[in-house]
């Protein structure tokens, strides 16, 4: 019976009614009860507010952690270049002999 309310008085001193039709009402006014909404819209906003907040800060510890467990591999291009340029150079040494 808490799902319903009466948007007129106070919440701390409502107590529900049956009418003669079977229908709720408030038993200090008299008009018919409301039934509470499961979820409100500022509840709703409220969440993607704060989705928005701390999806990025648990996306990057999740970054963090997979990097430290497998960390990035080395740079093969620029090894490739560098091995490159050290065989050039020892070419260049052993032509000039």
């Amino acid at each position: 019976m808490n799902n319903y309310y009466c948007p007129y008085c106070n919440p701390k001193y409502q107590f529900q009614k049956k009418s003669t039709s079977g229908e709720l009402i408030c038993g200090s006014c008299g008009d018919p009860l409301i039934k509470r909404q499961f979820i409100k819209i500022n509840q709703i906003i409220a969440i993607v507010a704060s989705l928005s907040l701390v999806l990025p800060l648990i996306y990057t510890f999740i970054i963090l952690i997979k990097n430290q467990v497998n960390p990035p591999r080395r740079n093969y291009q620029a090894y490739t270049n560098s091995i490159e340029k050290i065989s050039k150079l020892k070419n260049l040494s052993t032509s000039t002999k």
